[in-house]
């Protein structure tokens, strides 16, 4: 899908141009066109970007065939840049992360924007500029920080679902500690390590238009793009929260099942102990290798028989009171 808008000065928005109008509007630099293309086959691509717009073969390369890190190229008449935008701001089931790689040729008087799938991010940003086109009516690094920033606003909810979600994993585990908490709390920690590689290098890209002198942006938009960085410092310092919560509820996981082991073993204990001296007196009146002489004969009468029985049930008794005395129960 390839759609498209101008804007000129004076003029009405203009939707839905054609390339030979694209070849055109780069030609004069009138007005600001913004292109958005996704879902289109490299075949069709490829001759629009070198043809239309003259860039060069290595970036187009890049754009269509490739998969980078972000980052910022510097062709002298357009820049190249590689961005993540986030595609559910939400995760999905199984705690999956899904981003799609934005690339970004921004030229004097165009932005070409060029993805895989639908971003959201993007899309809330062309449906503004539809209602309001005074975004295009001013220049290319404006547009662009529009773009830049919605992209990176989506990360924000996204490290929101993932501490909700942390919440609820610590209070599972108090309550029941199942093996699957602990598989879901691994799913997390790769789900912030895929942030944090994508976040990152981004806060760099930005670093670069805030600081760097390209053609393409006024010193007005630099002071735009600062604002973008700050905000990603900021998404750093909460990632790096979340990172750490995400250990804390792995140490609390096994901390909670070595406690529950305890208890269990604990008890078992207890069992043991408490039955030991029934087994030794069972196993003592219970060894008839002799008959009883007539000396011994009362042990196999009744008032024996009783006599062992009250033994064997006092003694746990008694036992188990001193064991709750000595706060070992």
């Amino acid at each position: 899908m390839i759609r498209s808008m101008h804007l000129m000065e004076g003029a009405e928005l203009r939707t839905d141009l054609s390339p030979d109008q694209f070849r055109e509007v780069v030609a004069n630099g009138q007005g600001l066109l913004w292109v958005d293309i996704h879902q289109e086959p490299r075949e069709t691509l490829e001759p629009l970007l070198r043809d239309v717009f003259g860039f060069h073969p290595l970036a187009i390369d890049d754009a269509l065939h490739e998969s980078h890190v972000p980052k910022v190229d510097d062709w002298g008449a357009y820049l190249y840049i590689v961005l993540h935008g986030v595609v559910n701001s939400t995760l999905t089931a199984g705690n999956e992360l899904e981003t799609d790689e934005i690339d970004i040729f921004a030229g004097g008087r165009y932005v070409v924007t060029l993805m895989d799938h639908p971003i959201p991010a993007v899309d809330r940003v062309w449906e503004v500029v539809q209602r309001d086109p005074r975004t295009l009516a001013q220049d290319v690094g404006h547009l662009l920080y529009r773009i830049i920033d919605e992209t990176e606003g989506d990360y924000l909810p996204l490290l929101d679902s993932i501490d909700e979600t942390l919440s609820r994993i610590e209070d599972e585990i108090f309550a029941n500690p199942e093996p699957a908490l602990l598989s879901e709390v691994f799913s997390l920690k790769r789900v912030l390590l895929r942030i944090r590689r994508g976040i990152a290098p981004q806060r760099e890209v930005i670093n670069k238009l805030a600081r760097g002198d390209f053609q393409q942006f006024s010193a007005e938009d630099r002071m735009y793009f600062r604002d973008v960085y700050d905000h990603l410092v900021r998404l750093n310092d909460i990632l790096e929260s979340l990172r750490d919560l995400v250990g804390s509820a792995l140490e609390i996981y096994l901390s909670v099942v070595s406690n529950r082991l305890n208890d269990v073993l604990k008890t078992l204990t207890i069992i043991t102990t408490l039955f030991m001296p029934l087994t030794f007196i069972a196993g003592f009146f219970g060894m008839n290798f002799f008959q009883a002489t007539d000396l011994f004969a009362s042990w196999t009468g009744r008032l024996s028989f009783v006599t062992v029985i009250g033994l064997m049930l006092a003694t746990p008794i008694l036992m188990y009171t001193w064991m709750r005395r000595r706060a070992w129960v």
